[in-house]
């Protein structure tokens, strides 16, 4: 019987081989870009340059260190509407995402016609998804079946929310990735709340990594604010799926510091649980690890702070010249095209 396990974080003097020093360091520029890309989409927003979106500001950490584990453009990755962090780390560029946000013809992923975080891409293997919760679960497992029947030595990665493990598709997916010993890694990303419902209105038991006994497979419960230890569980996930020992489900603990989208006014929760949860915040936390070990210098932090906003600042500006899509192909792909 399989049962779910912690993970204990990674000291800093005992950082995985597969990571190392660089990788470290590497990690904590992909957060501290993700963050402040997170907080220029918001601002495009309120600008009125852009109509909504959707972000993961205090899922840095969880989503940058398990996408790292990933053989990009050889594993398949499905990632959901809150993967910013996730995307980046794989290969998604800033302006790649300010193409979609504002909308542009020029818009890489889906040419506009999505909303935004809908990442897609053939190089990276990230199949597009829906924006309907937990429809992209079972689409990771027939891949990992797939992979599986051609013998190819490559995993699955699909992400998702706590709120999608309320869904049906969740639980028929695991059943049948357990059943077969699938090399696909399920990721949870517990934040404690579905758009506005917490957790404990809408999980029973209130773990998502103990239900993966029930499918025959690990269950592994995470310190999502934590990198080192993401980075650890989803490395050996993966692993194990690549060499044909079936799935995993990881539980990484979030935090939710924004509204769930630019349209949720956050009324559901006070300013002292806001507080609580900024006190939190994964991305200082990481910053004054790598501090104290002396894996970063003191200036860099800082620095590093201005030469992406700089960039993010022009990627912007950038993408905003371009048009938008034109009137004629409204209706494109809706129906077979004229021959």
């Amino acid at each position: 019987m399989h049962r779910y396990h912690p993970v204990v974080a990674t000291p800093l003097t005992d950082v995985p081989a597969s990571l190392g020093a660089d990788g470290v360091r590497r990690l904590y520029r992909l957060m501290l870009l993700t963050r402040l890309l997170d907080e220029r989409l918001w601002i495009v927003v309120r600008q009125g340059k852009a109509h909504f979106v959707l972000t993961g500001r205090g899922h840095e950490a969880a989503q940058c260190a398990s996408a790292l584990a990933v053989h990009a453009g050889s594993d398949w990755v499905y990632t959901y509407y809150r993967s910013l962090g996730a995307a980046i780390a794989l290969g998604f560029t800033p302006y790649e995402i300010f193409l979609g946000v504002l909308g542009k013809a020029a818009d890489p992923i889906s040419g506009a016609r999505q909303l935004p975080n809908h990442f897609s891409s053939r190089r990276l293997r990230t199949p597009t998804v829906s924006s309907s919760v937990a429809t992209q679960i079972p689409h990771a497992v027939g891949t990992a079946w797939a992979t599986h029947l051609r013998g190819e030595p490559v995993a699955t990665l699909c992400y998702f929310g706590e709120g999608a493990t309320s869904k049906g598709e969740f639980h028929e997916a695991l059943n049948v990735a357990g059943l077969h010993r699938l090399p696909v890694v399920f990721f949870c990303e517990n934040n404690g709340w579905a758009i506005s419902v917490p957790l404990a209105e809408q999980v029973a038991g209130g773990s998502v990594a103990a239900r993966a006994a029930g499918y025959g497979m690990p269950g592994v419960l995470v310190d999502g604010l934590d990198p080192l230890a993401v980075y650890q569980a989803t490395d050996e996930a993966l692993r194990r799926a690549r060499r044909g020992d079936g799935p995993t489900l990881i539980e990484a603990t979030c935090l939710r510091l924004t509204p769930h989208s630019s349209d949720d006014s956050d009324a559901y929760r006070s300013d002292d649980e806001r507080a609580a949860l900024a006190a939190r915040d994964p991305l200082p936390a990481f910053r004054d690890r790598l501090l104290a070990a002396g894996l970063i210098a003191p200036d860099e932090p800082e620095r590093w702070t201005d030469e992406f906003r700089a960039s993010l600042l022009a990627d912007q500006d950038r993408a905003d010249a371009l048009p938008p899509p034109t009137a004629e192909r409204a209706r494109r792909w809706l129906y077979q095209e004229p021959r």
